[in-house]
């Protein structure tokens, strides 16, 4: 039962990559970190402290920095690219493609302050489009952790893991949630069992849909929450079994319906299992400045708007 979860404290998921990168410089010694002029706003301070020799600061040069740890993956080092998501994906699309994705370089591309929880930093830093980016280069990992723990291990997930990887995170404090249970890559993760609707949501959007099957399961309906944390590569076998079972689907993200999780969960059941699919996010549009709670509302993206998802979803199947 989603009543049965347990909150173990807030704290946000940038702080959980922090300590991840922390941990990570006490135990392999390859792990480099590099940064845009945003060490503070990555929370590498104890990594930085720990390990001078193993941090590089690259100033506001983006382009350059993906280069530089391109070129260190050459000579067997780990490197931790970390940045706003924007600047991350966006500002060095290009770089990342010709440089890290179309040879393959073990480079791992930690971004933070992505989506509408940014928040009062507004349109130009709320990026809302860097999953379809990221997804579609060939051979690229796509990781969007649900909270402080889980970007936490999956920070130390990716340092063992062969290959370039998109880590995306964010600012705001949290619900703490999944304290205790395993993470692997590509692994989907089921918070519950349910026969009505299956609702997939990645990053802060899991906290909400939790929320939103609490309320559903008091109206008498089977709830199935799945956490994709994984985008690419993409868990089938667990979307496929979820649909097969509740015959519809809600999908929701920090992130445009065009291109993100939503999309990747309706290729999946238009080639093997079609069924009627709602979709939560942004619908095409650049977010505005306002606190996370009031964008959230806004843009659709609350555990009310994931409740009326969800019963609409199972009216068409």
């Amino acid at each position: 039962m989603l009543k049965e979860i347990q909150v173990t404290g807030k704290k946000d998921t940038r702080s959980g990559f922090g300590d991840g990168i922390t941990e990570l410089g006490r135990t392999n010694p390859n792990v480099v970190a590099l940064t845009a002029d945003l060490a503070g706003s990555l929370k590498l301070g104890i990594f930085i402290k720990e390990n001078p020799d193993r941090f590089i600061q690259c100033g506001i040069a983006e382009a350059n920095m993906i280069g530089i740890a391109a070129g260190l993956t050459i000579g067997g080092k780990i490197p931790f690219t970390t940045t706003f998501a924007n600047f991350s994906t966006g500002r060095v699309y290009d770089q990342i493609r010709q440089s890290v994705a179309y040879s393959g370089k073990n480079v791992k591309i930690c971004a933070s302050h992505a989506g509408l929880t940014l928040g009062e930093d507004g349109a130009t830093h709320q990026i809302l489009e860097d999953i379809g980016m990221m997804k579609m280069l060939p051979g690229m990992t796509v990781i969007v952790p649900c909270d402080y723990e889980q970007t936490r291990q999956a920070t130390l997930a990716i340092a063992a893991y062969e290959g370039p990887v998109y880590l995306r995170f964010g600012r705001p404090v949290w619900p703490i949630f999944t304290e205790g249970l395993p993470f692997e890559i590509g692994k989907a993760q089921f918070f519950s069992k349910g026969t009505d609707v299956s609702i997939f949501a990645c990053g802060h959007m899991v906290w909400n849909a939790i929320e939103a099957g609490k309320k559903l399961e008091a109206e008498g309906l089977s709830v199935e929450i799945v956490n994709i944390h994984t985008i690419k590569p993409l868990d089938e076998e667990a979307v496929l079994t979820s649909i097969r079972k509740t015959g519809c689907a809600v999908t929701a993200e920090e992130h445009n319906v065009l291109g993100g999780l939503g999309e990747s969960i309706a290729r999946v059941a238009g080639q093997y299992h079609p069924v009627p699919i709602e979709m939560v996010g942004t619908q095409d549009t650049f977010g505005e400045s306002g606190t996370p709670a009031q964008l959230l509302e806004k843009y659709g993206l609350s555990p009310d708007h994931i409740v009326a998802a969800a019963k609409k979803v199972i009216t068409r199947k």
